[in-house]
């Protein structure tokens, strides 16, 4: 605890009580520290200094300050004291130092004396501050977040890290430890996170003040659930986007791109999306047109109605920034709402590398401003939301910026310096999409595809993925970490390229395909797209080499027996998906789960970087290192092994790697619960570290004891049929629960109270599974249904449930 002085008595006599806190001046520092309470849980702290009156509105938090009934004392060791049911809160007057414990007394965090907390900087002309705030935490709790890095780490321990929003990094200056808690360190500018053994700390390039909230949640589950009351709920996506979604760089014409869908309903593969790529538009000079100026695509409502007719839904690709022969181009140039600053596409032709001797006058435009949000908004709905687009893929969004100079982050926004508010793009450039459409139409559920993220963005329907990764194993295996530790801010929804972005270097020569034959490549693209499975999003993507399955073999050959069987098993999985995203929207909870968020008692599971929980019921295990071939994507290989990079011939040869052999791979399975191999039914005792069995077309996959998991039926798209016969399969061994949801699938009626809930719940000792009396009613719900009732030990019962109690005995 920071020790307050008898002498210090003076100090504590000297504070304003607000109506959500109190205000104080730190003499001694030159500080002025204002803290304001947004319920029992969270608090802010706003420091300036003395004497600067700062008015700043958050662009991430929503919330208010509110009068929570805390308890404001100020005992005889000269403390002020803030005591609410969950926190105590501790200012010394004299050092400025903050301390957070809990009612116990146990200490949560404690910050450092701050002697450097304002350094005075020049930001285009205006006197501002760098701002710094550093803390002590202990070396035993694990620290988690920042965001989407590329680091391969779990924790977030002993790094030094410049938060800035990049192509294949999306940061939010936020961390959560093991002890309960959160900080959320609201600024937009640079900012370095440090944690060594002597601090855990941000520092910001450009701030009037320093602003950071704490939050105490108890558990990881509880921290976020405080993230999302400050920074906004998350609303329900839309069933078809948790199914299959297909994309490639590039469909180049539309009777291409409806041949995919027509492919996969021909094959019988499971498909709910095709996702269309840049230059629909034309040539550079056009980029963003948001038109279809392109003569490939020159029909094309058409091209999405013959999409819908096959009963598939599609996205498409828009930018942030607008080439010079373009309608918004000109209409956000006409108000001074576009930036100066080298971005993609560079060249106004085709090429690599660019031909600078063609620029392409491409923009970024102001998303920081209301004005600009709306020429955005007219130009997408008239030319392409009219036709009846289902979805958006915002691309680069942090957005691309090339050979920096410091004059380009001089450059004025709508609200300050580039400089000031950088890492915030992504915020307000998706907020503005997602507030025009639901200000539109309540029909039609918003579902965002985009490459960054801030704190925040998680109330626009964004679903962010993890940038133009490269195709290779490395990469692969820094993907688990970089999705968890995202979800670990309380934004839900991550994906990645299945496969990788650039895969061009399996191929023989560049873009002759082949890499669809070698080995190396359809070995990773299979895992790959296993972890897909059990992501918020299952999106296969990627340039240099075709994604689609039928290029991967056919049926009865094991690599495209894989492909396909993962995502039929997504398929199966769906009402357990849904109803997890309902979980996500209403209770605040988390898709992908650390292993630490479930099983804190057991350390062991603070640092572990290759699996986690999808839900509550599933240890998923993904197979991260190559089992079949080398790990290696540029290497010539035998000639026995059917691939060889420097002959053509034998790349289209038939693959002679032998993927039906089992291979096996260790995995940890946290204590103090049972669980089931997924694939066996074998019941395993946790807390040990075991060898699995894995095949190609099988990853390690684990339910906890307890879980009841509805199983969906065989479909070809997620509204194919009803789900009237779902089988219910109980995992024994704990008591469990499980809430089934169900709603109109794509429209925000369930805000109105549209959408039924059946709860289950499973007495393990009676063996006796009660579903719970049907809330709520939506148009087109199920009156009368059966439900399939099994354990894995092999008892089954079928059972017709009207919407009234009824219990299973097993």
């Amino acid at each position: 605890m920071a020790l307050c002085l008898l002498t210090s008595w003076t100090w504590a006599q000297e504070f304003q009580k607000t109506s959500s806190g109190i205000k104080t001046a730190i003499s001694g520092k030159q500080t002025d520290i204002e803290i304001q309470w947004f319920g029992p849980n969270t608090l802010r702290v706003l420091k300036t200094p003395q004497g600067k009156s700062v008015k700043k509105e958050s662009l991430s938090v929503i919330a208010h300050p509110q009068n929570s009934g805390i308890k404001i004392t100020t005992p005889g060791n000269g403390c002020i004291v803030m005591t609410s049911q969950t926190l105590t809160v501790t200012l010394n007057p004299q050092t400025g130092i903050i301390t957070y414990a809990k009612p116990n007394g146990d200490t949560l965090l404690i910050e450092q004396e701050n002697v450097k907390a304002f350094t005075p900087i020049n930001d285009a002309g205006r006197s501002t501050y760098s701002v710094y705030q550093g803390f002590t935490t202990s070396k035993e709790e694990g620290l988690y977040g920042l965001g989407q890095l590329q680091n391969g780490q779990m924790m977030q321990r002993d790094i030094t890290k410049h938060l800035v929003q990049g192509n294949v990094e999306d940061v939010s200056p936020f961390f959560q430890s093991t002890k309960g808690y959160g900080v959320f360190w609201d600024n937009y500018s640079g900012t370095t996170y440090t944690d060594n053994e002597q601090e855990t700390s941000f520092r910001s390039e450009i701030g009037d003040c320093i602003d950071y909230y704490f939050m105490y949640g108890g558990s990881a589950d509880g921290v976020i659930a405080e993230v999302r009351a400050l920074t906004g709920d998350v609303p329900m996506m839309p069933l078809w986007s948790y199914g299959f979604m297909q994309s490639k760089e590039r469909y180049k014409s539309q009777e291409e791109t409806v041949g995919v869908v027509k492919k996969y309903r021909e094959l019988g593969i499971p498909l709910d999306c095709i996702i269309q790529d840049w230059q629909y538009w034309g040539h550079n000079y056009l980029w963003n047109a948001m038109d279809f100026q392109n003569p490939t695509f020159s029909r094309p409502k058409d091209m999405i109605d013959e999409v819908h007719a096959l009963n598939a839904r599609m996205m498409i690709s828009i930018w942030s920034s607008f080439g010079p022969a373009t309608k918004p181009y000109r209409a956000l140039d006409k108000e001074g709402l576009l930036f100066d600053i080298e971005t993609w596409p560079q060249s106004g032709v085709d090429g690599w590398p660019p031909n600078m001797e063609y620029p392409s006058g491409v923009r970024v435009y102001d998303a920081y401003s209301p004005k600009a949000r709306d020429i955005y908004w007219e130009h997408l709905n008239k030319g392409i939301f009219q036709l009846g687009m289902d979805g958006w893929w915002m691309d680069s969004t942090e957005p691309d910026h090339f050979n920096h100079k410091e004059s380009d982050f001089d450059r004025q926004t709508s609200l300050g310096s580039y400089r000031s508010v950088r890492n915030a793009y992504p915020l307000v450039s998706v907020g503005g999409v997602y507030d025009h459409q639901r200000a539109l139409t309540q029909d039609k559920r918003v579902i965002i595809l985009t490459r960054s993220g801030f704190l925040g963005q998680q109330r626009y329907g964004s679903n962010v993925w993890s940038g133009d990764v490269q195709s290779s194993w490395d990469m692969f295996r820094k993907q688990i970490t970089a999705g968890l530790n995202f979800s670990l801010t309380g934004m839900p929804h991550w994906n990645s390229d299945l496969g990788g972005f650039f895969a061009g270097s399996y191929n023989t020569s560049w873009g002759d395909n082949s890499a669809t034959r070698n080995p190396m490549y359809q070995e990773l693209y299979v895992r790959w797209l296993q972890f897909g499975v059990f992501c918020p999003m299952m999106r296969s993507h990627g340039a240099d080499v075709p994604r689609e399955f039928y290029w991967y073999g056919k049926k009865g050959e094991p690599v495209y027996d894989a492909l396909v069987d993962a995502v039929k098993l997504r398929y199966t999985l769906l009402p357990y998906i849904y109803s997890t995203s309902w979980d996500v929207t209403h209770n605040r909870s988390t898709f992908m789960r650390a292993l630490f968020m479930d099983f804190l008692g057991d350390k062991q599971t603070w640092n572990i970087n290759n699996a986690y929980m999808f839900g509550k019921a599933f240890l998923v295990a993904p197979v991260l290192h190559a089992q079949y071939t080398p790990e290696v994507h540029q290497k010539k290989l035998k000639e026995n092994e059917g691939w060889d990079r420097n002959n053509k011939e034998t790349a289209k040869a038939p693959v002679l790697t032998d993927f039906t052999q089992t291979k096996s791979m260790e995995v940890y399975l946290p204590a103090d619960t049972r669980w089931y191999n997924y694939w066996t039914n074998e019941a395993i005792e946790g807390g040990q570290k075991l060898t699995v069995s894995t095949t190609l077309n099988r990853i390690p996959l684990f339910v906890r004891a307890g879980s009841i998991v509805p199983y969906g039926p065989e479909v070809q798209y997620t509204s194919e049929k009803k789900w009237d016969n779902l089988t219910l399969c109980i995992y024994p061994g704990n008591n469990g629960s499980f809430t089934l949801y169900e709603d109109e699938g794509d429209n925000y009626n369930y805000e109105n109270g549209a959408y039924t809930e059946i709860p289950m719940n499973w007495d393990n000792a009676s063996r006796i599974l009660t579903i719970g009396a049907r809330k709520g009613e939506y148009n087109g719900m199920l009156q009368k249904r059966q439900f399939i009732v099994k354990t894995i030990d092999g008892n089954s019962k079928t059972v017709t449930y009207t919407g009234k109690r009824i219990k299973v005995k097993l």
